[in-house]
């Protein structure tokens, strides 16, 4: 069946089901009323009314993620919690690196658990925003332990929206128009040729010079990006009735990149239902599907374009594509020498041809069962199935026609005249729940328990991968079907990824006296089938306290409303670590002498072995204070952590009289965050028709690596430039610094010639040269603050929103800017302020053509306050009595960003990787700013 033929296909069966089978429902439907009055938090396998919660949790309502129009819910998060960092790309279908309370691993996973209805999963990209009730941030171990061994890069909870009330249908859909929040200004022909002439005359033998009078200003970013534009549209059927509740949600979002040539659609479909067997017995269902289609460019692309010379035209006057080379006399040319290496951006989208297609299914049944009054049994299952397809076309005989238009094809020597490669892969992973939850009020004791368990299984990425040469004049690229290709078959691979299994024993209690004492424990023990025998268990324990001050007698009739101290500990573990293998037969034949034969054959394992190699451990320490005062106007947290990673994992090298020279993973080192967190909220009203709220929360964490146990561990140099120069370093001397901190030269200003120097900083007496032993240690780009600002008012029907974001303590490399070699262009600002006898005081060294060592010269603080969003609604109620309300919208998302950084974007997340390419800007997505015209109407 094809794609697009079982895409429909399963739109018309959950259409079916969703209008048959009754809606889930969760704990905190089930308050919806009270919310206002009084909120409640999921815990984990369970809610609980926040003034009793003993934990650091952070909640935030559909509400004030919806608001924010962006494709990823997680995005919209953004500045909405203390303790949680977002950062995020403007590239359709990216995945947001989310750090809660800091990095505590340099190898093993980063990412947050999501728990989505009860699924556990590793990103939400799948999910439509519009389609969430609820998220729940656990932040402290004393509330993550509930998740063992997967927990310790914190668990952010998210409930989706269920039916209740009468029969309700909404639409909601917006266009957006995508440019860049920032640019920077290259230089043009007369700067380049101004610059790059003065660069050549300084070498010896002087290089040659470029005319003055050229014929092409090619602006190469305008030549590669367009307008983007992005609409979504959304329809949600809900309701209930005493014995069923449904709701069902229908998703497509489509975006054409500001990248020519990117596109990217979802579709997601979601139905939620409930059906109220008994009185006693109520079975839930939860069913989600999203397609996606994306068709890709590489990032590369923004590199070049701002490395490419505006002398080259895009196209020569014959039609072929442009290319860095010029004549004798200077001039651009079909023929002569290359002034740089450079390729013509746009001919690289042409050439790249790529589309990827998946499927992800995910839902589950849920059997909720009142055994006597206050004994509640819950048993769900979860599960999910993934399907991707993806190609890659290469014109490998068009791509070489193309970098030189001198070129003809008998010249191309490469038995390969294009290769299509062709990928599938699929998976399917389940989740079993077993919970027995006690509750019950005695006098003025009150007692809430769990105890459970729970097995999961991730079966492993079972994957294709088929590349061929010489394909004929096909438009077909997904299948190739009856062509007869097999002695044109260059790769063929098929893969079986490991399965993992894990089961889990569980149990809480939580106890309240008096409305004002609360204590908490929780213990969980976790076996996985990846670990060696002897380390595939762990136990993760935790215990809170709280006290509710404000119900003491002494403060009944104080200022407060509330005030609560809390604090616990807890245990948590990160299973998602490198693992350990031993080969059976690695390394190379040897002939040695033994006994008596002379000659004997032998194999030698390469490969060291930790066989007491488990999860990583994280414990963690925490303070909180919460309270209200002013009728609850002035309500605000604070909270202080210290969470240690205390056998982290990392490569080890054996000791050289090992014979083993293959790096192996061993528990090394520790970790430590240690923060403080603090939020604070207004709201109030202004007469009948004018209400506002006024909130910010802060953050401070200092990370930083505390221990390495072995002088042997395995050196990661990182961050490279791909010019032979790289900026991160990992080893033993990493000790006493964050996580990620760039590993440079320090620019000690310009020699007598205008040339960069650098301090001598191993105090050698050799100055001025780069002296290997003279990098150190610099600031990470792990942001050491965060700021968000979340502003929001309501006048009859209008309302007004606004939120902003900052991150400050961190540093970006402008990766770029350093991957210069010769010929390259430079900024406008470096082509009009460089160093001369007459300006020594310039921003910028002489002009130079050769590689620029990696130094704090391009190290640059990435320290920026952004305003994410303002919004404006106006709402006609009551219409007609078909139409309950129709709200008109108009948003700005990124219009404003105040950085002294400068180049396109600091937020530089890449894939979160602390020794790869995050936090340098290197074949990065810009920033962009987005303005947003909407429409809400609910029947």
């Amino acid at each position: 069946m094809k794609q697009r033929d079982l895409k429909y296909s399963c739109l018309i069966a959950v259409l079916y089901f969703g209008m048959n089978v009754n809606a889930q429902t969760t704990p905190r439907d089930t308050v919806a009323k009270e919310q206002k009055i009084e909120e409640v938090v999921m815990i984990g396998y369970g809610s609980r009314k926040k003034v009793d919660n003993t934990t650091s949790i952070s909640s935030i309502n559909a509400d004030e993620v919806t608001k924010t129009k962006v494709l990823n819910a997680t995005q919209a998060i953004q500045g909405k919690a203390a303790g949680v960092q977002v950062m995020a790309s403007d590239s359709p279908g990216s995945t947001p690196t989310v750090m809660i309370r800091g990095l505590g691993t340099v190898l093993g996973g980063r990412t947050p658990l999501y728990v989505v209805d009860g699924m556990f999963m590793e990103n939400i990209n799948n999910i439509n925003s519009n389609d969430i009730l609820s998220y729940d941030i656990l932040k402290d171990a004393a509330a993550l332990a509930i998740y063992g061994n997967r927990a310790a890069n914190g668990v952010i909870i998210i409930t989706t929206k269920s039916g209740r009330g009468k029969l309700s249908i909404e639409y909601d859909g917006l266009i957006g128009i995508r440019t860049p929040l920032k640019k920077v200004k290259m230089a043009n022909s007369s700067e380049f040729v101004n610059y790059n002439n003065l660069a050549n005359s300084y070498l010896t033998p002087p290089g040659r010079s470029f005319s003055t009078n050229q014929p092409y200003n090619t602006d190469w970013f305008k030549e590669i990006t367009r307008t983007g534009i992005y609409n979504q549209h959304n329809v949600a059927i809900s309701g209930s009735s005493e014995a069923a509740k449904y709701f069902f949600s229908l998703s497509n979002y489509d975006e054409q990149s500001i990248l020519k040539g990117t596109d990217y659609n979802r579709t997601t479909i979601r139905t939620n239902n409930e059906f109220k067997i008994s009185k006693k017995i109520t079975l839930s269902q939860n069913l989600s599907v999203a397609f996606t289609n994306v068709t890709p460019k590489p990032f590369s692309a923004f590199t070049a374009a701002y490395k490419q010379s505006p002398l080259v035209p895009v196209y020569y006057p014959s039609g072929q594509y442009g290319q860095p080379i010029y004549d004798a006399n200077g001039n651009i040319s079909y023929s002569g020498n290359r002034f740089n290496n450079v390729a013509n951006p746009v001919s690289q989208l042409d050439f790249n041809n790529e589309r990827n297609k998946s499927m992800l299914m995910q839902g589950g049944l849920k059997l909720d069962v009142e055994i006597l009054k206050g004994l509640k049994f819950t048993s769900q299952f979860s599960g999910e199935y993934s399907n991707y397809k993806a190609y890659s076309y290469t014109d490998a005989l068009g791509i070489f026609l193309a970098g030189d238009p001198t070129r003809i094809e008998s010249q191309f020597t490469d038995s390969a005249k294009n290769l299509l490669t062709n990928t599938k892969e699929d998976y399917y992973n389940w989740i079993l729940s077993n919970v027995l939850n006690y509750n019950r009020t005695f006098g003025n004791h009150n007692i809430d328990a769990i105890i459970g368990t729970e097995a999961s299984v991730k079966n492993g990425i079972s994957g294709t991968f088929v590349s061929r040469k010489n394909l004929g004049n096909v438009s077909n690229y997904w299948n190739l079907e009856g062509s007869n290709y097999i002695n044109d078959i260059v790769v063929f691979n098929s893969t079986q990824g490991n399965r993992n299994t894990t089961l889990s024993y569980f149990a809480r209690a939580q106890y309240k006296f008096m409305n004002r004492y609360l204590l908490s424990a929780t213990v969980r023990r976790d076996g996985s089938s990846q670990f060696a025998d002897g380390n595939k268990w762990g136990t993760f324990p935790s215990f809170g306290a709280g006290w509710v001050i404000s119900e003491e007698s002494f403060l009944k009739d104080g200022p407060f409303n509330l005030l609560k101290l809390r604090g616990g500990w807890g245990r948590l573990g990160n299973q998602n670590v490198p693992l350990n293998y031993l080969p059976l037969a690695s390394g190379n034949s040897y002939n040695y002498a033994f006994g008596a034969n002379p000659v004997s054959n032998g194999i030698t394992i390469n490969k060291g072995l930790d066989p007491n190699l488990g999860w990583e451990i994280t414990e963690e320490s925490s303070l909180g204070l919460d309270f209200g005062i002013l009728n609850n106007k002035l309500t605000g947290t604070l909270d202080v952590y210290n969470r240690e990673t205390k056998n982290l994992i990392l490569d080890v090298s054996n000791y050289l009289t090992s014979g083993q020279s293959d790096k192996f993973n061993s528990h090394v080192g520790s970790v430590t965050n240690k923060g403080i967190e603090a939020s604070l909220n207004w709201s109030d009203r202004v007469g009948e028709d004018f209400t506002y709220s006024i909130g910010a929360n802060y953050s401070y964490n200092k990370n930083e690596l505390t221990r390495v146990n072995q002088a042997n561990i395995s050196p990661i140099n990182g961050g490279s430039l791909g010019n032979g120069q790289w900026t991160k370093l990992f080893d033993a001397t990493t000790v006493g610094h964050a996580l990620g901190s760039f590993y440079l030269w320090e620019f000690d200003g310009y020699d007598a010639n205008g040339n960069l120097k650098y301090k001598d900083n191993d105090g050698d007496g050799i100055t001025g040269s780069a002296d290997a032993d003279d990098r150190k240690y610099f600031n990470s780009y792990i942001p050491k603050s965060t700021l968000g600002v979340n502003i929001s008012m309501a006048y009859k029907n209008w309302d007004f929103n606004l939120s902003g974001y900052g991150a400050f303590g961190f540093s970006v490399y402008n990766g770029k800017k350093a991957q210069r070699i010769s010929g390259e262009n430079v900024e406008a600002s470096v082509a009009n302020d460089y160093w001369t006898a007459s300006n020594t005081n310039a921003a910028n060294p002489r002009p130079y053509t050769t590689i620029p060592i990696a130094s704090t010269f391009f190290l640059e603080k990435g320290d920026y306050f952004r305003i994410n969003n303002i919004s404006v609604g106006y709402t006609i109620k009551d219409i007609a009595n078909s139409v309950k309300s129709i709200r008109l919208y108009v948003s700005a998302i990124n219009p404003v960003i105040f950085t002294k950084y400068s180049g396109f974007n600091s937020e530089l997340n890449a894939d979160g990787n602390p020794y790869n390419l995050t936090g340098i800007e290197l074949d990065s997505y810009p920033s962009l700013r987005t303005f947003v015209f909407g429409l809400n109407v609910n029947f």
